[in-house]
């Protein structure tokens, strides 16, 4: 600004904070510095005394390094820890890794190969141990690198001694209580993990499956539904899974329904009326010729012959049979779908399960033993096609259970597993009542949890797997007499505290069972151990008493104050974690539960590595820096899904720029500030700077209640705009003239930046918990003494800076600086710079004159930043703006230093005149 002669007597900014961030290289540098000084250490001392705020980890998986999902699940519970801990709470932050299970087990075995057939299940187990406890460092170090605080250095691990012992103590108290039972029920089983799944564990995607109609032949009527004539006498089903028919011992009908018996060529069959149109389509039947209606509760006593073994399929009742497709008779077999075998055992119908735990059909299905089912489904066909009792076959593309780890289609199969009975003691109803008094982000997760209460099934608690916490379970040499003694789990807690769960499974038998325990059946007292192991949902499941209870020494208390996964989770942590504390603790593990959604790559496609467009943390922190992923992370609301892309990475990054080059403004027009020395007080500030610390204090307050709604997208819009708008275009445009200009210990000047200091330092407070790098660097650059780290200080509070009047005042004065701006633009485009400028103001009303007269013509001039404003008397005008205006080149000449134009008087000895402000300024008017 000015000629050079001048250069010397202006405050032009100095600073070292770069224009340039550079984030991936100097975010490196301040986690070495937080790691030398132990700021988490400092943050937990600082903390004692106050009340508590505990947010539960939800431990991810220790089997691979961190993804886009892990990174924004962290990013956020980070932003929330680091904001409690500003606002005064004692809030300690325990990461956990879930460290057993087959998605660990899973990747183990893919590095073996064929190896893992012939290593023991302890060599296995410990490659598993191996594995998990590489990944933990692993992610470790990768979840710090992202600037998350956090005992790093003792997270929990559920393959822990006395965390695997609280959750065997935990089953225990469940066995106590009668809440768990062995029986045969069906399951989800994938056939390639060779293990049944929880409902959890089971994720839909569209599947292709053959969709036929089956004839069942009529062999005993006595009711007399076909009038006495079974010869061509048929029933009529549709199925998709042709495989489940082996099974097949039954057909369900609903007992209200209609049902029609019609002809075709010269054959009967029987099929609900309401479906009888679209089964015609299906078929291609034409000229059907209708013999009777009868009401489903006449069809019970019909027996039919199964279509391809010499078995009955009898007619039973069933309310969930409907008219939504099919034929309203519906292919029951009870060991292979959840309604079939609760018909099959009200009625006493055999549970058959041809079916081994690889997939494949037993001996007891001959034609098709040792293929896998769904392979058997076209040679199953074309058996039916061949002896006359397949009537249609075509395919059918629908949402069908996939395994979530082998991504494989899975199957219903009825075995013998542990079960948590989730009715006892009328637990699901009291998790549903306890739902409601939760909170929950967004608020349809209430609704949605508590539909999948009351849908869920049993909890199947056992899996087939090696690696996990063992179910302690004793088997009768004698008579196979299953032992369920809470002093069985007693004594396999207490062994897994002293040496670990790989105890149950190394130990003889003989340390495994309890004084005094005999077979309650033959009195036997030889007993063989239960080889299956936990559901790895139940170890997560009963975290917050094996974290939150037991780690008191670290500062963690039960309950939680918020949970916070993605939205599975309600059938999966959430859901389980309620189940475990309602049943052992009689209380909800959390008070709030917050869900975020899937990150999908920029054209809203899921990430997947066969698609190549998965997105990996690492690489976008080396090109971007770990501020803009916690910009990113935060940035959009977070309860849908987010997309992320080097597009939307290219927006926060200018979003990053513009904030940063707010604080580079202000911290290098505080470079000749100390606070203790130069801060003016209230009286001394100018009104456009109370009006600016008035809106800081407006941003602060609505920047607050966004925190503490959890909208951290609010956060960014706000905090952004407050530095795009009300700083950049308004206030630090305006205030360059007094900073540059004036003295250098002018009043005016001091008071300007006592307003930037109180900016500066709020602003670096209000965006530590998301700009964890940045704020830290603003941090060290602010002048005065202050809080070893920006993470150490306090929410800044600046509510003596609101001024109600004031706002409203300038809410009106910065609609008339808009329309001078606006006008000034056709004078800019003819070449002229809006220090050029005169100014003249015509009011259109009697009010408008006042209240600019109140603000005086040369705080106007600065306001507009042009030479000269003149206010005429007001003239009445119905136009929309408040003002009208002349603009013209203002008289005098331009001053080399400020650039004002004004009349000039001499400068300094042999150096061009100044206007006389600037004289006063360098002491030569």
């Amino acid at each position: 600004m000015g000629e050079k002669v001048y250069t010397d007597t202006l405050n032009l900014p100095r600073t070292d904070f770069p224009m340039r961030a550079g984030l991936p290289l100097r975010e490196p540098e301040r986690l070495t510095r937080w790691e030398e000084i132990g700021i988490y250490a400092l943050l937990r001392k600082r903390a004692e005394g106050r009340p508590k705020y505990i947010l539960h980890d939800g431990p991810p998986y220790a089997n691979g390094e961190i993804h886009a999902g892990t990174a924004l699940n962290k990013i956020l519970k980070d932003v929330i820890v680091k904001y409690k801990t500003m606002r005064g709470y004692d809030t300690p932050y325990v990461p956990g890794y879930d460290c057993h299970g087959m998605p660990i087990e899973h990747k183990v075995a893919e590095k073996l190969g064929d190896r893992i057939k012939e290593m023991s299940i302890l060599e296995v187990r410990r490659e598993c141990l191996a594995f998990a406890l590489h990944f933990v460092d692993t992610m470790s170090e990768q979840f710090k690198r992202l600037g998350v605080f956090g005992l790093w250095d003792k997270p929990y691990l559920t393959v822990d001694s006395d965390y695997e012992a609280t959750v065997l103590e935990s089953f225990r108290a469940l066995v106590e209580k009668g809440y768990i039972y062995k029986g045969l029920r069906p399951v989800y089983w994938c056939a390639r993990c060779e293990t049944a799944l929880a409902d959890a564990e089971v994720e839909y995607a569209d599947h292709g499956s053959h969709s036929i109609y089956v004839r069942f032949e009529v062999t005993a009527d006595p009711d007399g539904v076909f009038d006495g004539d079974l010869s061509g006498a048929y029933a009529v089903i549709w199925t998709t899974t042709p495989w489940t028919l082996p099974a097949n011992v039954a057909i369900a009908i609903h007992p209200q329904l209609r049902y029609v018996v019609v002809e075709h060529g010269g054959e009967s069959y029987l099929l609900a009326e309401g479906l009888s149109d679209q089964v015609y389509r299906d078929l291609g039947w034409d000229g059907v010729r209708e013999l009777k209606t009868v009401q489903g509760q006449e069809l019970l006593n019909l027996v039919c012959r199964h279509p391809f073994f010499e078995r009955d399929s009898v007619f039973v009742p069933a309310d969930y049979v409907t008219l939504e497709q099919g034929t309203g008779l519906v292919h029951t077999a009870p060991g292979h779908g959840a309604d079939d075998f609760y018909t099959g055992k009200e009625f006493g119908l055999p549970v058959l399960v041809p079916v081994d735990h690889a997939g494949r059909f037993t001996d007891e299905v001959p034609l098709w033993r040792g293929m896998n089912v769904f392979r058997a489904n076209k040679p199953i066909i074309e058996h039916m096609r061949e002896n006359g009792s397949l009537m249609y076959s075509g395919k059918l593309t629908h949402s069908y259970p996939h395994c979530w780890r082998c991504k494989e289609p899975v199957i219903f199969r009825a075995t013998e597993q542990w079960f948590m009975n989730v009715d006892h003691e009328d637990l699901r109803n009291r998790c549903i009542e306890v739902v409601n008094k939760v909170g929950w982000v967004p608020i349809w997760g209430q609704e949605r949890m508590i539909n999948m209460l009351e849908l869920r099934p049993d909890w199947c608690l056992s899996r087939q797997r090696r690696w996990g916490v063992p179910i302690p379970g004793l088997y009768c040499e004698g008579c196979g007499e299953l032992i369920l003694d809470e002093r069985v789990a007693a004594l396999a807690r207490d062994l897994a505290a002293q040496k670990g769960t790989d105890a149950w499974f190394t130990e003889p038998i003989e340390n495994l069972v309890p004084d005094g325990v005999v077979c309650p059946r033959c009195g036997g007292q030889g007993f063989k151990r239960e080889t299956d192991i936990l559901d790895v949902w139940f170890e997560s499941g009963v975290s917050h008493l094996a974290v939150l209870e037991k780690r008191t020494e670290d500062g963690l208390v039960w309950p939680s104050d918020l949970y916070l996964e993605g939205s599975d989770q309600h059938r999966g942590w959430f859901q389980v974690s309620l189940l475990t504390s309602m049943a052992l603790r009689g209380e909800p593990p959390y008070g709030k539960v917050l869900t975020h959604g899937w990150v999908l790559d920029a054209e809203g496609r899921a990430m997947h590595k066969s698609l190549g467009n998965v997105i990996v943390p690492g690489a976008v922190i080396e090109k971007y820096g770990a501020d803009i992923l916690r910009l990113w992370a935060t940035s959009a609301d977070y309860r849908s899904d987010i997309g992320l892309g080097d597009e939307v990475l290219g927006r926060n990054t200018d979003a990053y720029r513009r904030i940063r080059n707010t604080w580079r403004f202000l911290l290098g027009n505080l470079s000749d500030f100390d606070p203790a020395e130069h801060t003016v007080d209230r009286s001394g500030l100018l009104e456009i700077d109370r009006w600016a610390l008035h809106r800081l204090a407006e941003v602060t307050r609505e920047v607050t209640k966004a925190y503490e709604n959890l909208e951290f997208y609010r956060v960014y819009h706000l905090l952004y705009n407050f530095c795009a708008v009300d700083l950049s275009a308004v206030y630090l445009d305006v205030l360059k003239d007094r900073l540059y200009c004036s003295a250098a210990d002018s009043p005016k000047r001091r008071a300007a930046q006592t307003a930037l200091h109180v900016i500066a330092d709020t602003l670096a407070r209000l965006t530590a918990p998301i700009l964890v790098f940045t704020a830290e660097e603003v941090w060290e650059q602010l002048p005065g003494e202050r809080e070893e780290s920006v993470h150490l200080a306090d929410w800044p509070d600046v509510s003596a800076w609101l001024d109600d009047d004031l706002g409203q005042r300038w809410e009106k004065l910065l609609v008339v600086r808009d329309e001078v701006l606006s006008g000034l633009e056709s004078f800019r485009a003819e070449g002229h710079n809006s220090l050029d400028a005169a100014v003249k103001l015509t009011p259109i009303d009697d009010s408008t004159t006042t209240f600019l007269d109140g603000y005086g013509s040369k705080a106007l001039r600065d306001l507009f930043i042009v030479s000269k404003v003149e206010l005429l008397s007001f003239v009445e005008n119905e136009g929309k703006t408040s003002v009208t205006l002349e603009v013209g080149l203002a008289s005098g000449e331009k001053c080399p230093r400020c650039w004002h134009v004004e009349e000039l008087v001499p400068g300094r000895p042999g150096e061009p005149k100044v206007c006389r402000r600037c004289a006063r300024e360098i002491g030569v008017g």
